[in-house]
Formats: structure tokens, C-alpha cells, sequence
């Protein structure tokens, strides 16, 4: 059972980090991924393999004193409306496929976030 006050304080401090790296993200790796979305032929994981060699990349140009999980997981949301708002016909698609790889990638990362705050 998750408490909705602790949900708030977590999203709370991520918009407030993904604000910062908004501003970071350069419009042609939002464009690039826009195209790979597009692209019909490309499979469910190659699309998110594609997102995660972005998130790494962009990663790379973070802070040394962020936790790398926690900038991972900013930066995708962050793309994930940056390519939505781009081209939102490709919602639901940058949608499913952003979960899926936040799922993947980040599931221990959200817990261990949870456990912090509730303490």
C-alpha cells in the first residue's frame, strides 16, 4: 500500500529536477527519438533500446553528485513529454513504451525512493 502524501513529496521532487533538465535536453535528441517512435518497423524493443541509449547518453551530462538512477529516471519522463508534445500522436506509443522501460529499469530504484520517505 503506497501512502498518497509520500507519492506527492517523490513527484514533487522529481518535477522540480526534471524542470532543471527540460531546459538541458537538446531539440534534435527529442527529434531523433521522435523519428524512431515513427518509425513503424522498428520493434517494441528496439524503440526502447533507442530510449535507453538516450537517457544514458544525456546521464553522462549530469552532476556527479545526483544519483544516477534518480537522473536516469527524470530524464525519461522529461523525454517522454518532450516527444509527446513534439508529436502527440505518438502518446500512447512513447507512453507504453516509457512505463515499460521505467518498469524495467527502475522498479527497485522506486521502491527503495518509497521506503526513504516513509521513514
Amino acid at each position: 500500500e503506497v501512502n498518497e502524501e509520500v507519492v506527492r513529496i517523490i513527484a514533487a521532487q522529481l518535477a522540480e529536477i526534471g524542470d532543471q533538465f527540460d531546459k538541458e535536453i537538446k531539440a534534435r535528441v527529442v527529434n531523433d527519438l521522435v523519428q524512431h517512435f515513427l518509425n513503424e518497423n522498428l520493434s517494441r524493443e528496439e524503440i526502447t533500446r533507442r530510449m535507453s541509449e538516450a537517457v544514458e547518453g544525456l546521464a553522462r551530462a549530469i552532476p556527479s553528485d545526483m544519483e544516477q538512477e534518480k537522473a536516469m529516471l527524470v530524464l525519461t519522463m522529461v523525454l517522454t513529454k518532450k516527444i509527446a508534445n513534439t508529436m502527440p500522436s505518438l502518446l500512447h506509443r512513447v507512453f507504453s513504451t516509457s512505463l515499460n522501460y521505467i518498469s524495467q529499469q527502475f522498479h527497485n530504484y522506486i521502491v527503495r525512493l518509497v521506503s526513504a520517505v516513509k521513514q
